[in-house]
């Protein structure tokens, strides 16, 4: 999920280049001293972070339409989705950044520490709207992204290039030219550090 998350949020940057309101993808390699994050935010209100850390992954998804959300249940969160969060999580379950006025903005929360063998989540049930926000980092392949590009940007994307991405095979400029003729290399640099993409 790291490495897909990677190459989602460079492929939104050689798209979008570094302007946040049209990035859907993003990737914070240097989200604190020992984490780094993936987040999705659609422009619809729509969202999710993954905070990987030495204890594992830890995740949040928002539908904004979902029955679960805390704004349709009096800014509270839904029944059992925070139930059996390990130790090791609670800073990312109560991080701010996640939050308003201390209820995390969320519809689904799963994890994995480093020593589980499987993903884990509170007892829940209802329409969480995790197949649909997770889709594309889940799916994992290339040409997910593709028709998502096709779909969402209206563009037909070199497939080469973007496996190119999704092997984070060092960024050239070329790879960069295929997928955007409009962006460089040298324009990306600083973003593609944050991200913890390799370059040439």
């Amino acid at each position: 999920m790291r490495r897909v998350s990677r190459a989602l949020a460079v492929l939104d940057l050689v798209l979008n280049g570094d302007d946040d309101a049209l990035n859907f993808f993003s990737f914070d390699g240097r989200w604190s001293d020992t984490e780094e994050a993936a987040l999705m935010r659609d422009g619809s209100g729509n969202e999710y972070s993954m905070v990987f850390s030495p204890a594992g992954v830890f995740a949040y998804g928002f539908d904004h339409e979902s029955p679960m959300s805390p704004y349709a249940n009096g800014m509270r969160p839904w029944p059992g989705l925070l139930d059996d969060v390990p130790e090791v999580f609670h800073e990312q379950r109560d991080d701010k950044a996640f939050s308003d006025d201390g209820v995390p903005r969320a519809t689904v929360c799963f994890w994995r520490t480093a020593d589980d063998d499987a993903w884990r989540c509170g007892p829940v049930q209802g329409n969480d709207g995790a197949d649909q926000l997770f889709e594309l980092v889940a799916d994992g392949r290339p040409e997910a992204y593709l028709t998502f590009a096709e779909e969402y940007y209206e563009l037909a994307l070199d497939l080469e290039a973007v496996r190119h991405v999704y092997a984070l095979m060092p960024l050239t400029e070329y790879v960069v030219t295929s997928l955007n003729p409009e962006r460089r290399l040298s324009d990306l640099a600083e973003s593609i550090a944050e991200i913890g993409y390799p370059r040439s």
